[in-house]
């Protein structure tokens, strides 16, 4: 038997051949970051920040947002590019963690960006379209939170990022959001203004990253948990808690300081959607890629720790 380099040309040809069932990261051509998701007319649309910083530079910075669609979690088709920063005339600049939202035909945006210096910090907007890959525009002409809304809390400009919207049966939205606190608010029938006042959670190890999905009768909220950042959850038998802590979900994702999460269900299976740095070339905790891996729960409907694969999702099981 013929070797190469000490392995054998079969085995050689055999890793070949598994290497190619790589599916992590799904997107290989662009740095992507911060996945969002959802299910509109059989297909899965994901929503992504764009990591673009220069080579000599080593922060986050991102301007735009993509939009990925696939109908079997496996081959993804990239449409224009739909919303960046400075279509809001208020805001500067910072694409940071976005969510979109169906509701009544519309397809609402709520985005991360820095506002301009009329309320400086990091402030939550909201973007609309008729279609889930866009044209999407400001809805409202200005922002949705402003930093100096939430300042009695924690005294810092970056605390109102990573928006996560749910909507409840009877049409009820829900607004979570923040950095080292956590608030939710429920937003009005219009899904473009507050309707009441801001409240807040305490969870252990609060960073940033809130996500809502729901499971039978369980609410589940999941987060990101300390730094480096792993994503920790909690559960709840409604929206507006009391959140009870149930541990961590995924470990410190790879080559990334930063974890942030997206939780689908298509056809039957769960999803975990998450990025991480394990790009070939230059990833990182600032060149980020989103990676897919399966979802499970145990009986009691808590969650079990997601394994992260570089396989990742070969296949849609029917």
């Amino acid at each position: 038997m013929a070797l190469l380099g000490g392995i054998s040309l079969n085995a050689q040809h055999e890793s070949d051949s598994i290497n190619e069932n790589f599916n992590n990261p799904i997107i290989t051509d662009k740095y992507t970051a911060d996945p969002a998701a959802i299910i509109h007319d059989g297909k899965v649309y994901l929503y992504v920040g764009h990591d673009d910083p220069a080579d000599d530079y080593n922060f986050y910075d991102l301007n735009e947002w993509l939009v990925y669609s696939s109908d079997d979690m496996v081959n993804w088709e990239e449409h224009p590019v739909p919303l960046k920063a400075k279509d809001f005339k208020w805001a500067v600049d910072d694409a940071w963690a976005a969510e979109v939202i169906e509701k009544d035909g519309k397809f609402y945006w709520y985005v991360t960006v820095h506002h301009d210096d009329t309320h400086p910090g990091k402030a939550i907007g909201v973007a609309v379209a008729d279609s889930p890959i866009g044209p999407f525009k400001d809805a409202i002409g200005k922002a949705l939170i402003t930093n100096d809304m939430t300042t009695e809390y924690t005294g810092i400009s970056w605390d109102d990022i990573d928006p996560t919207v749910w909507i409840e049966d009877n049409g009820q939205a829900y607004l979570y959001w923040g950095n080292t606190q956590l608030y939710w608010v429920k937003l009005k029938d219009n899904m473009i203004e507050l309707d009441g006042d801001i409240q807040t959670v305490d969870l252990p190890h609060f960073v940033e990253a809130p996500y809502i999905h729901k499971k039978g009768d369980w609410y589940y909220l999941s987060y990101a948990y300390d730094f480096p950042e792993k994503t920790a959850y909690a559960m709840s038998k409604s929206i507006e808690g009391p959140w009870e802590y149930k541990g961590i979900l995924n470990e410190v994702a790879g080559n990334s300081n930063t974890n942030h999460q997206a939780i689908i269900e298509f056809k039957g299976i769960d999803y975990f959607i998450y990025h991480n740095g394990s790009k070939p070339t230059k990833g990182g905790s600032y060149r980020r890629s989103v990676c897919i891996d399966q979802l499970f729960y145990n009986a009691d409907g808590t969650l079990k720790r997601v394994q992260m694969t570089s396989e990742g999702i070969s296949k849609l099981e029917e």
